[in-house]
């Protein structure tokens, strides 16, 4: 807890704060239509996305504290939380472990041992009322079997003793764990009213015997740990943080950081609602500036020259290169804290505290870049951070959509659509019983397309590259079953095509009707 305030008093203090979260999994093989696809909007990825997020958790959370000590010197607090859900009182958390997330993550060396042995506690807003009423009901329902055995020992252990034992002796229980610490004492406090009890460190419970009198008097001690309030703040945990980093209202810094804000809200704010726009409202509330380095850098690509890379760590190597970021003196200096040098002296990707450190520092050298090329390098004195927030107005809020319908998602706005390529529609004929997979293989070996069924016989295609519709519409055009074409809403929607077929239907009725009527007519 004295790390959390320490990071919750520099937090306050300081202009910025980068984070990365590592996950127990991404996406949810299990689920259905749970894959990626161009042709999702941002509220279909959001459904999906929402699915994963509930089933899996979060196992470490980087923190990142961009202090600006001079114009163009940054001081770099970076910080690791293991976290594991909070397991006190009826709260008992269920989530997914994918094989693909633990191998990735061990390979990089992650400490699973300290993630469910020491990880921080965490529960969002429905948990911890679920948690008040338990504390109000005054309930000692214990939460497992583990648990259970080490309460009936302490039990055993000061029965025996208290019978013996005289006024203000006291005895040690020892080797508790977690949230034992409270759950022994509020059982003991419960069933013997001659005893009082307090914490010795995070392991241990001292015991003593008192008189009835002594025992209301420190009952009515502001600093008991076992008050429902200090209870509460406890079982908060990393959660704790989380709501002084909302009361800060600094800018919140990400790569790629969609997943991530999605767990932020549904582990330490709320359950991820069914409303797409009122998740957007619910994040923007709470941090009212985010900057996605993955959107400013895919900018950077096309108006910079800039290597288009993939991972955080080659796109902070590049950006480190003095060809394309000269180091001149009004570059922006950073420098990590001392307690911090070791991210200075060893990589350590995947780790979330060294990756939140390198996505604060690509954001740094990414608003020079882009302030040196707005003003053609002809920069008068050291900039400041204003400066560089005014040079990255365009890219606030907006954060990153992977293979979608839009190129990101506006979190103060309308999103905008994507300029895909022309979508084609693959005509079926003498093919039976062709499905998405079989046309997606077909077209595999030529170029990527997402494939979604339009009718019985038809198919949608769509790429994110031009020269990939070029290939298919020229190599397929004599194709014997094959025939594909670019797509037409007037000429291919369903929708449509129905419309007009009962509206030809209606109008042969009503030509019928019209003849038929007048031969009626002539007759008399």
């Amino acid at each position: 807890m004295a790390l959390l305030c320490t990071v919750c008093f520099k937090a306050v203090q300081r202009r910025s704060e980068t984070f990365d979260m590592e996950f127990t999994g991404l996406y949810s093989a299990s689920l259905q239509n749970d894959k990626l696809s161009l042709f999702d909007s941002p509220m279909e990825r959001y459904l999906k996305a929402k699915q994963s997020v509930q089933h899996f958790t979060v196992t470490q959370l980087g923190l990142a504290i961009f202090s600006n000590e001079s114009s163009n010197k940054y001081v770099v607090h970076s910080y690791n939380f293991f976290l594991f859900p909070s397991t006190w009182g009826v709260t008992d958390v269920e989530f997914t472990l994918s094989a693909s997330s633990i191998q990735f993550l061990s390979h990089y060396g992650f400490d699973y041992n300290k993630f469910l042995k020491d990880g921080i506690p965490y529960m969002n807003e429905a948990q911890e009322k679920i948690l008040h009423q338990y504390l109000l009901e005054g309930s000692r329902k214990v939460s497992s079997a583990l648990d259970r055995d080490a309460l009936k020992k302490a039990i055993d252990e000061v029965t025996c003793w208290i019978a013996a034992a005289e006024e203000e002796e006291t005895m040690i229980l020892q080797d508790l764990s977690g949230y034992q610490v409270l759950e022994v004492q509020l059982v003991l406090r419960h069933a013997l009213r001659n005893v009082w009890t307090q914490p010795l460190g995070i392991k241990k419970v001292m015991v003593k015997k008192v008189s009835p009198q002594r025992r209301r008097l420190l009952e009515n001690s502001p600093d008991d740990c076992c008050q429902k309030e200090l209870i509460l703040r406890s079982a908060r945990g990393f959660t704790n943080l989380f709501q002084i980093l909302v009361q800060a209202k600094k800018p919140l810094v990400g790569h790629n950081m969609l997943m991530d804000l999605m767990h932020l809200h549904d582990k330490f704010y709320k359950p991820l609602p069914e409303s797409y726009e009122e998740f957007k409202g619910n994040i923007h509330n709470l941090f009212p500036v985010l900057i996605d380095t993955k959107t400013v850098t895919k900018s950077i690509w096309k108006k910079c020259q800039f290597p288009l890379r993939s991972s955080l760590l080659e796109v902070y190597a590049v950006l480190c290169s003095s060809n394309l970021n000269p180091k001149d003196s009004m570059c922006p200096k950073i420098a990590l804290a001392s307690e911090c040098s070791r991210y200075a002296e060893k990589k350590s990707p995947h780790e979330a505290g060294y990756d939140a450190f390198l996505c604060g520092s690509v954001l740094l050298k990414s608003a020079h870049l882009l302030l040196c090329t707005s003003t053609d390098g002809a920069l008068e004195a050291d900039p400041c951070f204003p400066q560089y927030l005014s040079v990255l107005a365009e890219y606030l809020n907006k954060v990153n959509f992977i293979r979608g319908g839009v190129s990101s998602i506006n979190f103060s706005g309308e999103d905008v659509p994507c300029h895909h390529p022309p979508l084609l529609v693959v005509h079926v004929r003498g093919w039976p019983g062709l499905n998405e997979r079989q046309i997606y293989q077909e077209f595999k070996a030529l170029c990527r397309f997402d494939v979604r069924r339009l009718s019985k016989n038809q198919f949608l295609l769509l790429s994110n590259k031009f020269k990939q519709v070029r290939l298919v519409l020229r190599d397929y055009k004599h194709h014997p079953h094959l025939r594909v074409s670019v797509y037409g809403h007037w000429r291919h929607s369903p929708g449509v095509n129905c419309l007009l077929q009962v509206s030809g239907v209606v109008a042969l009725w009503s030509v019928l009707a019209f003849v038929l009527g007048g031969a009626t007519c002539c007759l008399f």
